[in-house]
């Protein structure tokens, strides 16, 4: 891979394994405590409509963190097979070189500074992927 130096690719690589590894491991821990913590059951238990409320509330902020964390285990996985490939600095859309310094700041990010911004305001905004 010509663009980063071997050194700043294991780093990076090895970071990125680290942050897969954590991501599993939390999303192990909360399947494991969602078997004990049954929202639905909580929701049939509550006695008026804010304690039925906060119940939804609280199951809907359980499955949009998991959402979060399996895209950025998804993206993370991306970016491995990039490396694999040998395609990891470079962008998905023009072909140009990712800076090191984007991808230490950002090492999922599949594309350059240019064609990420081109991506967002075709979006209506910033990417929501979250970073390491």
């Amino acid at each position: 891979m010509p663009d980063l130096p071997e050194k700043q690719l294991q780093q990076l690589e090895r970071r990125l394994r680290n942050r897969r590894e954590e991501l599993r491991n939390i999303i192990h821990a909360e399947l494991a405590a969602s078997s004990q913590e049954d929202f639905t059951e909580l929701a049939g238990m509550v006695h008026d409509a804010g304690d039925e409320s906060f119940a939804e509330l609280l199951r809907g902020i359980n499955l949009t963190t998991r959402a979060r964390e399996l895209d950025e285990i998804r993206d993370v996985e991306a970016a491995l097979e990039r490396i694999k490939n040998g395609i990891y600095s470079r962008c998905v859309d023009c072909d140009a070189e990712i800076t090191y310094d984007r991808l230490d700041a950002y090492p999922t990010a599949k594309r350059c500074i240019t064609c990420q911004s081109r991506h967002e305001n075709r979006r209506g905004g910033r990417d929501a992927t979250p970073s390491l």
